[in-house]
């Protein structure tokens, strides 16, 4: 019985060494997208609202597999009437879709394979994955950052709305850039 203790012992020491379940660190994280405007510059956002958790395996330093939510309402690109647009049916229809959720199917090497749902529609994504650092902190946290990006194209979500130019061309693009810095504490 003492044998097969130790040996418990020694396999969670172990899984605690090398890997293990990390919560998404919302104050030091951020959830990102730049977008073409009017064909001349970028529009940057945010959501300050999101919650996730991810493996990840501190050994060879490489993420297993993550999950996250991101409440749609808190979009926020520093122009209150802009997100409020934002907010209703022509783009993300936040109170008949209050979530936009991504969920991880594979990682190999520096992507990430996995589904994004954004106005009920589903789509497979790939995203790149660059592993940014760990270290304990003060209280004797576990931690561990990256950064994710990748690219959509809104239309395959339904996310239709557009207008014409003068000059040419249409108001805001279809693909849309994701920028995503991830922190995460390691869960007991």
């Amino acid at each position: 019985m003492k044998l097969v203790s130790l040996l418990s012992l020694s396999l969670l020491s172990s899984a605690l060494l090398f890997g293990g379940n990390y919560k998404v660190d919302a104050a030091h994280s951020s959830v990102g997208f730049k977008v073409r405007h009017m064909m001349v510059s970028n529009v940057k956002g945010n959501f300050t609202k999101f919650d996730g958790t991810f493996e990840f395996d501190e050994k060879s330093q490489a993420l297993k597999s993550i999950d996250g939510v991101i409440q749609t309402a808190s979009i926020d690109t520093d122009n209150a009437k802009r997100d409020e647009h934002l907010r209703n049916d022509d783009f993300f229809s936040a109170q008949k879709y209050p979530q936009i959720t991504f969920k991880s199917t594979e990682v190999k090497g520096d992507k990430v394979h996995g589904v994004l749902t954004m106005r009920g529609v589903s789509k497979p994504v790939v995203l790149s994955y660059e592993f940014g650092g760990m270290a304990e902190d003060a209280w004797g946290n576990q931690k561990v950052g990256f950064t994710l990006e990748g690219e959509v194209n809104r239309l395959d979500y339904g996310i239709k709305w557009n207008k014409l130019i003068e000059a040419g061309g249409v108001a805001v693009a279809e693909k849309v850039k994701l920028e995503i810095e991830l922190g995460g504490v390691l869960q007991d």
